[in-house]
């Protein structure tokens, strides 16, 4: 590996490396891929207990797979897991035996659109088995008696986080999180976890960072969901923005989905890095969503927004086996590295004030309201800042609002720092 800053075949190793393993919900696989992402920064790992409650929701056992396969009448294997992982359904509980094509086909799926794709399918929380397979080799199953295996275990273990944290001169924190669940899923899988690993090696080498950055690789949905459980309290306290990243690896445009509020610092900071390159900025989506509707739920409302290149379902690959490496583009996925880390610089340079106590302060008596002609533009300055100088705003943001430039608008908030009419902000505001 590269000991500078990587290339496009330093990112492609490590995702040839990660590409065969079995990720799932719970299991090896996923504390596989996270020892090899640990090796561009050391990640710590949090392991959450099988049958603990968090918040509304059980974590499961942990599942583990040995083989599965079918055997055909005349004796070929179908479907085999050790050809394709993608051929179990997800967390399919263990069964043996014996049963005619007619029966089989309840346990069996595919795609009769995209023949040549096997579909991606789970079964986390219903006790059920199944295979799946291109829909044209389904087809020309022959009929008579099939052999089933599926050589699995379902038993008390735990879900696995891995989570980083590389401190700034400040408790400000920035949330990046991806997650590490789906088997041989390139852009729908590999991408995130491949950009936040080459981002956090890139920032950790920095001799100075004035905010915390939180890196958090972990499964989707629940496991997001125990992590809030963890570190809920402090993410409320602590976090002033962040990005889930997914489906980051292809050359398409890309793709920022804003937060549920809409218009925090997240939002400006990403909007204002993918200014000059092809890209499309859409609402926040509850029904359709990643992590980031976790991190953006009723009582924690975090401000997160997701960033992609082609939006998950939005892509005819997505979610079968056609998510292959053909589908990422290593130099498209070395640039989503390099917006992440304009964003950061963004936040780095982020500087928020407050004004002080009570509402609008007399001007006159303090020698900043100016008289005569020209008088109204450093008027109109003095507004803005007064009014949006809340904690969440920095200049570029009231420079965008008002229509001053933010060099104009620098030199008179100096004057209101001065007169001790606005204190700035510890970090990066909201």
């Amino acid at each position: 590996m590269n000991p500078g800053r990587e290339s496009a075949s330093d990112i492609e190793a490590v995702f040839d490396r990660l590409w065969p393993l079995p990720r799932s919900l719970t299991g090896p696989g996923v504390r596989a891929s996270l020892d090899i992402l640990s090796e561009l920064h050391p990640l710590e790992r949090l392991e959450v207990p099988s049958g603990i409650r968090v918040f509304d929701w059980t974590v499961p056992d942990e599942w583990r797979v040995a083989s599965a396969y079918l055997v055909a009448p005349d004796g070929r294997r179908v479907a085999d897991f050790q050809d394709n992982n993608l051929h179990l359904v997800g967390y399919s509980r263990p069964f043996r035996g014996r049963m005619a094509l007619a029966e089989l086909q309840a346990h069996l799926h595919s795609l009769p659109d995209r023949p040549t794709a096997i579909p991606y399918r789970t079964s986390y929380y219903e006790p059920r088995w199944g295979f799946c397979l291109a829909d044209s080799q389904r087809r020309t199953l022959p009929e008579g008696e099939y052999e089933v295996v599926v050589d699995t275990e379902l038993k008390p273990g735990s879900l696995t986080i891995g989570e980083a944290v590389l401190r700034g001169e400040t408790d400000a924190e920035i949330l990046l999180s991806t997650y590490v669940c789906h088997p041989s899923l390139a852009n729908n899988e590999l991408s995130g976890p491949l950009a936040l690993a080459f981002l956090m090696r890139r920032l950790a080498a920095r001799p100075r960072r004035r905010l915390s950055y939180r890196f958090v690789f972990l499964p989707e949905t629940i496991v997001s969901i125990a992590y809030l459980s963890l570190r809920g309290d402090h993410l409320k306290r602590r976090c002033r923005g962040g990005y889930v990243v997914t489906c980051c690896g292809d050359a398409g445009a890309f793709t920022y989905k804003r937060s549920r509020r809409g218009d925090v610092a997240s939002d400006r900071v990403v909007r204002r890095v993918l200014g000059g390159k092809p890209h499309e900025i859409i609402p926040f989506r509850p029904d359709e969503a990643s992590d980031e509707r976790i991190y953006n739920s009723p009582g924690f409302e975090l401000p997160i927004g997701s960033l992609m290149r082609t939006m998950y379902g939005r892509y005819p690959e997505y979610h079968t086996s056609l998510d292959d490496k053909s589908v990422i583009s290593f130099p498209a996925l070395q640039e989503t590295v390099d917006v992440l880390e304009a964003a950061v610089d963004r936040f780095e340079a982020r500087r928020c004030f407050r004004p002080g106590a009570g509402p609008e302060p007399q001007l006159g008596r303090r020698g900043l309201y100016p008289s005569g002609p020209d008088a109204w533009p450093q008027i109109s300055r003095q507004y803005w800042l007064l009014h949006y100088a809340d904690g969440e705003h920095d200049i570029e943001d009231i420079a965008e609002m008002s229509g001053h430039s933010a060099s104009d608008l620098r030199s008179t908030l100096e004057s209101l720092i001065s007169a001790g009419l606005i204190r700035p902000v510890a970090g990066a505001g909201e």
